[in-house]
């Protein structure tokens, strides 16, 4: 009961970012892969029948490739309330990052790595663990101040050839 009760109160404390549903319009939503570089990976987001977005693909290591990405901007989101994200997802085993940028000008971001177990999952992602990163190298400069979200992003790049499938229900901020 002690369980139910904590997510209970945790999900009234959280504020929701993006929750796909069978009515979502997923125009919002862009694909960058490595194709930007020259590479030859290949994804694509559509929204499943039950309603929940579906980044799926090939990812390729021709021509120096090596991930693909999906991306949505959002209006500046305060986040000073909060201090994670909580994103439910459904993976194919593999390894995905989770991103975000504080404005939509930032060239860098801000990624969290996660493993998926083919299960629907709670991801907790606190904002003092997402390390700063531009094109795949760490950053030496503070982790995400968690002061505001104007991008969340899912990647997947984990240096070799293979075929992708992550189902995205709701990304949350939460306290």
């Amino acid at each position: 009961m002690l369980l139910i009760t904590f997510t209970i109160l945790q999900l009234m404390t959280a504020t929701t970012l993006f929750d796909f549903n069978a009515n979502t319009t997923i125009q919002s939503w862009r694909v960058v892969d490595d194709v930007v570089m020259g590479g030859r990976s290949s994804g694509s987001i559509t929204l499943s029948e039950e309603g929940h977005g579906l980044f799926s693909g090939e990812v390729s290591l021709e021509n120096n490739g090596g991930f693909s990405s999906v991306r949505h901007n959002l209006k500046a989101k305060d986040l000073a309330p909060y201090n994670k994200f909580i994103v439910r997802i459904k993976g194919d085993g593999k390894r995905y990052q989770f991103r975000v940028k504080s404005t939509d000008v930032q060239q860098h971001s801000y990624v969290a790595n996660f493993e998926t177990t083919g299960d629907w999952q709670e991801i907790e992602i606190s904002f003092n663990s997402l390390k700063p990163t531009f094109r795949g190298r760490d950053l030496d400069m503070p982790n995400f101040p968690g002061e505001q979200v104007e991008e969340v992003a899912f990647l997947i790049g984990n240096k070799k050839p293979q075929s992708f499938k992550l189902e995205i229900d709701f990304i949350k901020a939460s306290k």
